[in-house]
């Protein structure tokens, strides 16, 4: 590895920055060409070369690209948080919610592996955790009537199997995309976030019991109740990162119920 003494630290050629992130010289060069990575210098013989803050800099585009965003996203990212330690402290929680989530799938699904080798009977709340939709019931029952959880209890077993695990992946997938957005840095009244938020009540409209699914039902009332009790509710706040994502949840959710209902 070609190490250059800068009067700033180390820095390292285009050819062993690409190596060492997995990428191409040809894709930092493009980064450079749009401002999205400038090199901390470029040699006389017009060689690029990084530093520590450019690495960083990397190191943060890739994990904004992991997450699913353009390189125009990423620019405004970029221009909306300019503190580098607080975003990649962000998105260090977000990684470490997905760890958990990714280790409690690998057990569930190692469990289901061992079980059918060995002939054993499946046990069904192992094979499915973290979906037990009735574990809010008493809470459901309480603030929104017994009817609500009737509705919505009848609705969820009269579901085939198929189905069931199509609800799953997009819940799974809607709360996946409420983790990136509030990694990334978007802002709550930003356009993803805002569809997001729309996503969500169209979610919640699914679901029949709730507010949001009856005709006349308060579906702004229901929906900032319920952005209140994410951040309010360590169980909930849980499902999107923490406190912090939460509130950008709520944030998001709060501005939509403004806007639009």
């Amino acid at each position: 590895m070609e190490e250059t003494g800068t009067g700033t630290g180390k820095d390292w050629s285009i050819q062993d920055v690409a190596r060492m992130a997995g990428t191409t010289s040809r894709t930092l060069r493009h980064y450079h060409d749009i401002g999205l990575l400038k090199p901390s210098r470029v040699g006389s013989n017009g060689y690029r070369y990084y530093d520590g803050t450019a690495l960083v800099q990397l190191q943060r585009i890739l994990l904004l690209r992991g997450l699913g965003l353009g390189l125009p996203a990423i620019a405004e990212v970029f221009h909306q948080q300019t503190d580098a330690v607080k975003a990649l402290t962000r998105h260090l929680e977000w990684l470490r919610q997905e760890q958990d989530r990714l280790s409690r799938q690998i057990l569930s699904v190692r469990q289901t592996i061992e079980t059918a080798q060995e002939g054993g009977e499946l046990m069904a709340e192992k094979m499915f955790d973290g979906f037990d939709h009735t574990q809010y019931k008493d809470e459901v029952e309480e603030r929104w009537g017994k009817e609500a959880y009737a509705k919505s209890d009848s609705w969820w077993r009269g579901m085939g199997e198929a189905e069931k695990r199509e609800w799953k992946a997009r819940s799974e997938q809607l709360g996946k995309d409420w983790l990136a957005a509030a990694g990334s840095g978007a802002a709550p009244e930003s356009p993803e976030a805002q569809d997001l938020a729309r996503r969500h009540v169209a979610w919640l409209e699914c679901i029949p019991g709730t507010p949001a699914a009856e005709n006349g039902g308060d579906t702004k009332g229901y929906v900032t109740g319920l952005a209140d009790m994410y951040v309010a509710d360590p169980r909930f706040a849980a499902n999107y990162g923490g406190e912090e994502g939460a509130g950008f949840v709520r944030d998001a959710l709060r501005i939509f119920a403004e806007r639009n209902l």
